[in-house]
């Protein structure tokens, strides 16, 4: 049985590399990836495999330095054991559209089955019924400074 991922487990230079297996797990997970951005392009729904996968260019939340640019780095976040993937608010014909995601829900169903929603910015968001749950983040570049040069900002 593996230990929980916590927050902390992210910090510094290396490459994040996390497994949610619970509801908690998730939100560590969601907490990293919150103002991610993908072109729609970059998402992927094996059905053979069961996997569906994004490639995001995430923002790093949990190495900003202060009088350092802020960085991104790109990621694979994959979702396992996907039963069926479905979306809303999204033209999935425009092949140039850009996507901000926000967080990740989990919504638990009966015997270990449940929902991953992707909560986009627009009021989109894409819903993944999982057999059970099991999400990955895993970078596979090196940090970049965020072209924009800033950081992601929230008004409440």
């Amino acid at each position: 049985m593996g230990e929980d991922a916590r927050f902390e487990d992210a910090r510094g230079e290396g490459p994040v590399a996390l497994r949610a297996l619970d509801g908690d797990d998730v939100k560590v997970i969601s907490t990293l990836v919150q103002d991610a951005i993908f072109p729609i392009g970059e998402m992927r729904w094996d059905r053979r495999r069961r996997r569906f996968a994004l490639l995001v260019n995430r923002f790093r939340w949990e190495d900003r330095v202060p009088g350092r640019a802020p960085e991104r780095v790109q990621a694979v976040l994959a979702i396992e054991d996907a039963l069926r993937v479905s979306t809303q608010g999204l033209d999935r014909g425009d092949r140039d559209l850009v996507l901000s995601l926000l967080a990740l829900d989990w919504a638990p169903g009966e015997d270990g089955t449940g929902t991953i929603t992707l909560l986009l910015a627009g009021d989109g968001a894409i819903a993944v019924e999982v057999e059970a749950l099991e999400v990955t983040l895993r970078d596979v570049t090196k940090p970049y400074a965020a072209p924009s040069g800033k950081t992601p900002s929230h008004p409440e």
